[in-house]
Protein backbone atom coordinates (compact mmCIF):
# COMPACT_ATOMS: atom_id res chain seq x y z
CA UNK A 1 0.00 0.00 0.00
CA UNK A 2 2.78 2.44 0.86
CA UNK A 3 4.54 4.01 -2.12
CA UNK A 4 7.73 5.18 -0.45
CA UNK A 5 9.75 5.46 2.72
CA UNK A 6 8.56 9.03 3.30
CA UNK A 7 6.42 9.37 6.47
CA UNK A 8 4.24 12.09 4.90
CA UNK A 9 3.66 10.02 1.78
CA UNK A 10 2.81 6.97 3.92
CA UNK A 11 0.22 8.90 5.93
CA UNK A 12 -1.28 10.36 2.77
CA UNK A 13 -1.61 6.86 1.30
CA UNK A 14 -4.07 6.17 4.10
CA UNK A 15 -5.78 9.48 4.89
CA UNK A 16 -4.84 11.74 2.00
CA UNK A 17 -7.82 11.01 -0.21
CA UNK A 18 -10.84 13.29 -0.42
CA UNK A 19 -12.99 11.28 2.00
CA UNK A 20 -11.10 9.53 4.81
CA UNK A 21 -10.67 12.59 7.05
CA UNK A 22 -14.28 13.62 6.37
CA UNK A 23 -15.47 10.25 7.69
CA UNK A 24 -13.20 10.63 10.73
CA UNK A 25 -14.47 14.20 11.24
CA UNK A 26 -18.02 12.87 11.17
CA UNK A 27 -17.16 10.40 13.92
CA UNK A 28 -15.88 13.28 16.03
CA UNK A 29 -19.28 14.90 15.35
CA UNK A 30 -20.83 11.73 16.86
CA UNK A 31 -22.12 10.34 13.60
CA UNK A 32 -21.83 6.57 13.83
CA UNK A 33 -23.91 4.87 11.12
CA UNK A 34 -23.55 4.47 7.39
CA UNK A 35 -26.77 6.42 6.91
CA UNK A 36 -25.51 9.31 9.07
CA UNK A 37 -22.26 9.48 7.07
CA UNK A 38 -24.23 9.54 3.81
CA UNK A 39 -26.31 12.48 5.04
CA UNK A 40 -23.26 14.74 5.47
CA UNK A 41 -23.11 18.00 3.52
CA UNK A 42 -20.36 16.68 1.22
CA UNK A 43 -22.68 13.98 -0.21
CA UNK A 44 -20.27 11.05 -0.30
CA UNK A 45 -21.40 8.26 -2.63
CA UNK A 46 -22.33 5.00 -0.92
CA UNK A 47 -19.73 2.91 -2.78
CA UNK A 48 -16.96 5.35 -1.84
CA UNK A 49 -18.15 5.42 1.78
CA UNK A 50 -18.11 1.61 1.90
CA UNK A 51 -14.58 1.62 0.52
CA UNK A 52 -13.33 4.24 3.01
CA UNK A 53 -14.92 2.50 6.01
CA UNK A 54 -13.24 -0.76 4.98
CA UNK A 55 -9.88 0.97 4.47
CA UNK A 56 -10.06 2.77 7.82
CA UNK A 57 -11.06 -0.46 9.56
CA UNK A 58 -8.30 -2.47 7.84
CA UNK A 59 -5.75 0.03 9.17
CA UNK A 60 -7.28 -0.01 12.66
CA UNK A 61 -8.34 3.64 12.67
CA UNK A 62 -11.97 2.67 13.23
CA UNK A 63 -14.00 -0.27 14.44
CA UNK A 64 -17.71 -0.96 14.86
CA UNK A 65 -20.38 -2.59 16.97
CA UNK A 66 -23.80 -3.75 15.87
CA UNK A 67 -27.05 -2.09 16.87
CA UNK A 68 -28.87 -3.82 19.69
CA UNK A 69 -31.20 -6.40 18.17
CA UNK A 70 -30.20 -5.58 14.59
CA UNK A 71 -27.05 -7.10 13.12
CA UNK A 72 -27.53 -5.10 9.90
CA UNK A 73 -26.80 -1.67 11.40
CA UNK A 74 -23.22 -0.99 12.45
CA UNK A 75 -22.14 1.84 14.71
CA UNK A 76 -18.63 2.91 13.81
CA UNK A 77 -16.21 4.49 16.26
CA UNK A 78 -12.63 5.67 16.29
CA UNK A 79 -9.86 3.57 17.78
CA UNK A 80 -7.08 5.28 19.71
CA UNK A 81 -5.09 5.40 16.47
CA UNK A 82 -8.01 7.22 14.82
CA UNK A 83 -8.48 9.57 17.77
CA UNK A 84 -4.78 10.42 17.52
CA UNK A 85 -5.49 12.14 14.17
CA UNK A 86 -7.41 14.97 15.86
CA UNK A 87 -4.44 17.31 16.47
CA UNK A 88 -3.53 17.13 12.76
CA UNK A 89 -7.15 17.67 11.75
CA UNK A 90 -7.35 20.73 14.02
CA UNK A 91 -4.27 22.21 12.40
CA UNK A 92 -5.72 21.64 8.92
CA UNK A 93 -9.02 23.28 9.92
CA UNK A 94 -7.23 26.28 11.43
CA UNK A 95 -5.01 26.58 8.36
CA UNK A 96 -8.16 26.55 6.21
CA UNK A 97 -9.68 29.38 8.25
CA UNK A 98 -6.48 31.46 8.07
CA UNK A 99 -5.73 30.92 4.40
CA UNK A 100 -8.77 30.14 2.28
CA UNK A 101 -10.61 33.43 2.71
CA UNK A 102 -14.07 31.94 2.57
CA UNK A 103 -17.14 31.69 4.70
CA UNK A 104 -17.82 28.31 6.23
CA UNK A 105 -21.09 26.56 7.06
CA UNK A 106 -22.95 27.22 10.33
CA UNK A 107 -21.47 24.20 12.10
CA UNK A 108 -17.92 25.27 11.29
CA UNK A 109 -18.58 28.93 12.09
CA UNK A 110 -20.06 28.07 15.50
CA UNK A 111 -17.15 25.73 16.18
CA UNK A 112 -14.57 28.41 15.29
CA UNK A 113 -16.41 30.86 17.57
CA UNK A 114 -16.46 28.29 20.37
CA UNK A 115 -12.69 27.73 20.25
CA UNK A 116 -11.77 31.39 19.76
CA UNK A 117 -9.07 32.41 22.25
CA UNK A 118 -8.38 28.85 23.39
CA UNK A 119 -5.04 27.17 22.93
CA UNK A 120 -4.80 24.31 20.49
CA UNK A 121 -3.79 22.07 23.37
CA UNK A 122 -6.98 22.92 25.29
CA UNK A 123 -9.17 22.39 22.20
CA UNK A 124 -7.54 19.03 21.48
CA UNK A 125 -7.83 17.87 25.08
CA UNK A 126 -11.54 18.75 25.31
CA UNK A 127 -12.44 17.23 21.95
CA UNK A 128 -10.66 13.97 22.74
CA UNK A 129 -12.21 13.73 26.21
CA UNK A 130 -15.68 14.43 24.76
CA UNK A 131 -15.18 11.86 22.02
CA UNK A 132 -13.96 9.17 24.42
CA UNK A 133 -17.06 9.73 26.58
CA UNK A 134 -19.29 9.37 23.51
CA UNK A 135 -17.41 6.22 22.50
CA UNK A 136 -17.77 4.70 25.99
CA UNK A 137 -21.54 5.23 25.91
CA UNK A 138 -21.72 3.57 22.50
CA UNK A 139 -19.67 0.59 23.67
CA UNK A 140 -21.71 0.24 26.88
CA UNK A 141 -24.90 0.00 24.83
CA UNK A 142 -23.28 -2.60 22.60
CA UNK A 143 -22.11 -4.62 25.61
CA UNK A 144 -25.63 -4.71 27.01
CA UNK A 145 -26.93 -5.93 23.67
CA UNK A 146 -24.40 -8.75 23.45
Amino acid sequence: MYRSGCPLSNALDLIGDKWSLIVIRDMFLERTTFKEFLSGPEKIASNILSNRLKLLKDYHLISFVFTEGNKKVKHYYLTEKGIDLYPSMLEIMLWSKRNLGKEFNDVATKWFDKIEGKTNKAVIKKQIIDYRQHKEKLLEIADKAA
